[in-house]
């Protein structure tokens, strides 16, 4: 019996994460995250949200694809920091938040950048 609590307890954790990410919405432009074990050079990097002026909107929009065009599916903000997976023209596969999501924004507001 002793053995079996921690498979109900990872079953109890992963069933609570569930709803989070059946409710994020698909990506219009994908990108991998995916990184070999033996990979030489670094697969993905950091970055901190800086530069959005206060007297403005005060949040940087994270989008479905590489463009204003695509939907907005989250916010980021000054001093933020994401995860940095993909680049196309001045737009980053980004990821964000808590749970990890992942979308699109603009580099002229990712600063600090890691590799």
């Amino acid at each position: 019996m002793h053995s079996l609590r921690p498979t109900i307890i990872l079953a109890a954790a992963c069933a609570a994460l569930l709803p989070a990410v059946s409710q994020a919405q698909p990506l219009d432009v994908p990108f991998s995250t995916y990184c070999p074990p033996d990979a030489e050079a670094a697969c993905f990097g950091a970055a901190t949200v800086m530069g959005l002026n206060p007297q403005g909107d005060g949040f940087l929009a994270v989008r479905t694809g590489p463009g204003s065009q695509y939907a907005m599916i989250g916010k980021v903000h000054n001093g933020d920091r994401v995860g940095v997976f993909a680049g196309h023209g001045g737009w980053y596969g980004i990821s964000f938040g808590p749970q990890q999501r992942l979308g699109w924004a603009h580099g002229n507001w990712l600063g600090n950048f890691i590799p």
